[in-house]
């Protein structure tokens, strides 16, 4: 132990740097899908974040050699900030894709009949419908199940020849990340849910034309446990199909970074 130190191995350097590496995968890991969940307590979070950075630091740790020298205090809590957010910022753009399938999820579930069934919390603090919380947990699921994990702990480190060290990502360049994933994330979530929604239209349509021509009887309490039963078979038919789509949507943005 005192050979590394005096050779500068364990320095006060390298402990730095691997602070440094600590804010980035840190500030990604509490906010992307998955490791951000309530579910995990934050002190299986806080240790799943050290052993990720102390297993990335001997790969990023030479990024960080004659950089960290006689910093002044400003300085190296400016790096601190920058590190941070840049890991906010890698973060937020995966939590794009969740918070935009349930956003369109909910919408779908809503339009077919199985909004007002009470459901457990899936991903957030607030209850949502039975129907949604089965999907987004097994959207969540799916993300581990399919080693998208270890994707993320890729993209992390290929981040470090993009957005060197101490540089951060630019405010202007960050918010057009932004806007392009969201963009990308609304569409894929459309495509994703456009078979729920083409289906709740035609038998809501449906439904008030047969009202109109027959106004003596309550044809939407009489349609609805049929609308709700065509919801539950497009669901068993298209489920295997949109949620590789979604898969594949988020494992697009993990190798394109």
């Amino acid at each position: 132990m005192t050979a590394l130190v005096a050779s500068g191995l364990l320095g006060p350097e390298s402990f730095l740097g691997v602070f440094l590496i600590f804010c980035r995968v840190g500030a990604c890991l509490l906010i992307v899908p998955g490791f951000s969940s309530p579910r995990v307590p934050a002190q299986v979070r806080l240790l799943i974040s050290l052993a990720v950075s102390l297993a990335l630091s001997p790969l990023l740790l030479p990024l960080f050699q004659g950089k960290l020298s006689a910093q002044d205090p400003g300085a190296t809590l400016a790096w601190i900030v920058t590190e941070s957010l840049t890991g906010l910022v890698l973060g937020f753009l995966g939590r794009i894709f969740y918070v935009v399938l349930e956003t369109v999820v909910n919408a779908a579930v809503t339009m077919v009949g199985f909004g007002g069934m009470p459901g457990s919390v899936a991903e957030g603090m607030d209850p949502v419908p039975a129907v949604e919380a089965m999907i987004m947990m097994a959207a969540a699921a799916l993300l581990f199940a399919a080693d998208l994990h270890w994707e993320l702990f890729r993209g992390l480190i290929d981040s470090y020849s993009r957005i060197p060290p101490g540089e951060g990502i630019g405010s202007q360049a960050a918010l057009v990340r932004i806007v392009d994933q969201v963009t990308t994330a609304f569409v894929l979530g459309l495509r994703i849910t456009s078979p729920f929604l083409i289906y709740a239209v035609a038998v809501n349509l449906a439904a008030g034309f047969i009202n109109k021509l027959v106004p003596q009887i309550p044809v939407y309490f009489i349609a609805t446990p049929f609308i709700m039963a065509g919801g539950l078979l497009l669901l068993y038919a298209i489920t295997n199909e949109f949620m590789m789509q979604f898969v594949m949507g988020y494992f697009d943005y993990l190798r394109r970074g």
